[in-house]
């Protein structure tokens, strides 16, 4: 009887353990501690937690910090796998595993840019309209079940790329001979046939097929990097929808021009996002062409010169788990094409170990900015972050009901990724 009580008594100390174990501080300060960190090459302020004046860190260079403090100096001077053992007693408690990189630089941006892009396999619908005829007004399009967002990738089986290859001699044969068009339209991964009929419209007096397309897209938006030796940059920070349809652009081509920033309509008035206003020229001498567009920005390669400003020159950049809360720097332009640093806060950072979005949300403080457009406007998406001379990201999207506030959306290490620069060195391990 007297047994049955003591192992009563053990196994409810362990269990009440058991529970008040995720309370205690030390194991969540233990459990705080990252498995693993990524860094540059060179003298590098690495963050990790303390575990009491007992604990001694050690580096595989036999660099030791007695009685951990927050903020550990150590010094990598080769690129490759390292590790950080937390010792008591020299006995193993943690261990860190730290991968070092080659240092990278880029040039951060700021610039104003004009986009243009081309859509991928057809053209856009984008809206339906009624044709008036003797039976009454109605759609053909949507009568032959084609839907806002579809793309008409052939008609009678010719490829169509261009918006004038539905011209009016195509649809008025079709009409006057009383033929159906056969029409093959991609809506998503799918690929469908259908028949569409022209009508004759009474008001306009030609045959119409009701509906509204598109081959482009266009607008403004903001140059975060470019990598100077390959010439590859990233824009934006986000993906590009279409207006219309709400739907991710899937592009064939695209080009970046020069952009001048001529008006700014300010935010916050009646939950109102503002905008940057800018005229380009699509036509002009491009910047760089556009290969992709993904939920992390535009990309492609530069292939002409984009306008200088005193932050020109190639910088450093922060991976996810080196930013930290506190005061940063945007580049962007809000006059002319004139780049210019303003104040902002980082609010919350995310230290993400794989790519996604919204990773940072940053906060405007700058009194200037805030008087010229009332916080974050559409047209600033791309303006990069700066903290501590590194580039740590881009503005990507607002808060509606705060617009001094904003996702500082995407950490530089998935834009680099998205751009195709091996920052980790994948291809030079390879070989």
């Amino acid at each position: 009887m007297k047994t049955d009580w003591i192992r009563k008594g053990i196994g409810l100390i362990l269990l009440v353990s058991l529970f008040a174990l995720p309370w205690l501080t030390p194991f969540q300060i233990y459990l705080s501690i990252p498995n693993q960190i990524k860094t540059f090459e060179g003298l590098h302020d690495i963050s990790l937690p303390t575990l009491g004046n007992s604990i001694e860190l050690q580096a595989e260079n036999e660099q030791t910090v007695q009685h951990a403090t927050d903020i550990i100096p150590f010094s990598f001077a080769e690129s490759g796998e390292q590790e950080v053992v937390y010792t008591f007693s020299d006995i193993p408690v943690k261990k860190v595993d730290i991968s070092v990189y080659e240092d990278i630089r880029i040039v951060p941006g700021g610039q104003s840019i004009g986009i243009n892009l081309h859509t991928q396999g057809g053209v856009l619908v984008v809206g339906h309209h009624l044709v008036s005829t003797e039976e009454g007004d109605l759609s053909p399009g949507e009568k032959a079940e084609i839907k806002v967002g579809d793309s008409i990738v052939s008609i009678n089986n010719q490829p169509i790329k261009e918006m004038e290859q539905v011209a009016p001699p195509l649809v008025k044969e079709a009409g006057e001979n009383k033929k159906d068009l056969d029409v093959e339209i991609k809506r998503g991964n799918k690929t469908i046939q259908t028949s569409l009929t022209p009508q004759y419209d009474t008001d306009d007096q030609e045959f119409q097929i009701g509906l509204y397309i598109r081959d482009t897209a266009a607008g403004i938006g903001t140059m975060t990097f470019y990598e100077p030796n390959s010439k590859k940059y990233g824009a934006l920070g986000h993906i590009i929808s279409d207006m219309d349809t709400r739907k991710p652009v899937e592009i064939n081509d695209g080009t970046i021009v020069k952009s001048k920033v001529t008006e700014i309509q300010k935010g916050g008035e009646n939950g109102v996002p503002g905008e940057k206003r800018a005229n380009f020229d699509v036509n002009e001498s491009e910047l760089g062409n556009i290969t992709k567009n993904t939920p992390f920005g535009i990309f492609g390669t530069l292939n002409g010169k984009v306008e200088k400003s005193k932050w020109n020159e190639p910088m450093p950049i922060a991976l996810p788990n080196q930013v930290k809360e506190g005061p940063a720097k945007i580049l962007t332009v809000i006059d002319g094409e004139k780049v210019e640093a303003f104040d902002v806060e980082i609010v919350n950072t995310v230290a993400q170990e794989s790519p996604a979005t919204k990773g940072l949300i940053l906060k405007i403080v700058d009194d200037r900015l805030l008087e010229a457009t009332g916080g974050i406007v559409q047209g600033m998406s791309g303006s990069p972050i700066i903290q501590d001379g590194k580039v740590i990201g881009a503005v990507t999207h607002v808060f509606v009901n705060d617009p001094t506030s904003g996702y500082g959306g995407v950490h530089i290490e998935w834009m680099l990724n998205e751009a195709g620069i091996d920052i980790y060195k994948e291809d030079k391990k390879a070989s």
